[in-house]
């Protein structure tokens, strides 16, 4: 089994409404398996390359800098930068 690099995560900001979190990629850094409980609203920094595993399927997706995307929780799954530069996006959890 291939062991990749963990993304790392910087709390921005933490309420009773939203917790909001930076998220940066190093070339093949990966979340690692989560779970969301609440929804959350994912807005790109950078243009990325991702690979998303669920525990069903996965999906390679093409992302631009700036666009903005809604998942509605609960989700299982794995991030993957598979690019050769860094990615970065904000994540905002809705409480």
């Amino acid at each position: 089994m291939e062991v990749r690099t963990q993304a790392t995560r910087i709390r921005i900001e933490d309420n009773d409404r939203v917790t909001i979190t930076e998220w940066r990629f190093a070339p093949g850094a990966e979340t690692g398996w989560h779970r969301h409980a609440i929804d959350y609203v994912i807005v790109y920094r950078t243009p990325a390359r991702m690979m998303v595993e669920t525990k069903s399927e996965r999906k390679a997706v093409e992302i631009a800098a700036g666009q903005a995307m809604f998942r509605r929780a609960p989700i299982e799954h794995n991030v993957i930068n598979e690019g050769d530069s860094e990615v970065v996006f904000v994540e905002t959890e809705i409480k």
